[in-house]
């Protein structure tokens, strides 16, 4: 029988509009997180909370020790669940991420959070190297606008992209209201 958990990744202060890289439509992907989150603990599923902070006190953003770095209320850890510090990325890389996902028997993972382009894109390819089945729920997941050759991608396209790459090849993409569900 599968086992999964909800990992949800870097959805901390600095990404809300009043932080230092807000990032788009970050207010309905935290709502959408909660929904994901608590529809998880009702039915017994393990929460593994990513929160990223460089290693420099003057980082642009994430600084350690700063309010911007702490993860938002609205998907705050329960007591017991996994809080996991992160300075890269991929959220496995130099973490104890996958030996506590193993040490739990899961073996299917559901991925929340931010920035989809960057963290979750390098979290999900990292879960499922490591051979977990992954969900990305697309509607719980922020970007912002990125430059390429002095054009901007709007984060709604950025977004789109990173999704439908992952859902190629690396995880199942889904709503929140279908992952419920399911």
């Amino acid at each position: 029988m599968s086992k999964n958990a909800v990992i949800v990744v870097d959805l901390q202060n600095d990404y809300l509009p009043t932080g230092k890289l807000p990032l788009a439509g970050i207010d309905a992907a935290l709502g959408n997180a909660a929904r994901v989150i608590a529809a998880a603990r009702a039915k017994g599923e393990p929460v593994f909370h990513v929160r990223h902070e460089f290693l420099q006190a003057d980082a642009p953003f994430f600084a350690p020790g700063s309010a911007g770095a702490r993860i938002h209320p609205a998907v705050a850890p329960q007591e017991g669940e996994a809080v996991i510090l992160k300075h890269h990325p991929n959220s496995f890389l130099k973490t104890d991420l996958k030996r506590q996902l193993d040490a739990g028997g899961v073996d299917a993972v559901t991925i929340v959070g931010a920035m989809s382009h960057m963290c979750i894109d390098a979290t999900a390819r990292g879960a499922s190297d490591f051979g977990y089945r992954v969900t990305v729920v697309d509607d719980a997941c922020a970007t912002r606008d990125l430059e390429f050759r002095g054009q901007t991608v709007p984060a709604a396209q950025v977004h789109a992209a990173q999704m439908s790459a992952l859902a190629f090849a690396y995880a199942t993409v889904m709503d929140t209201d279908a992952w419920i569900a399911a």
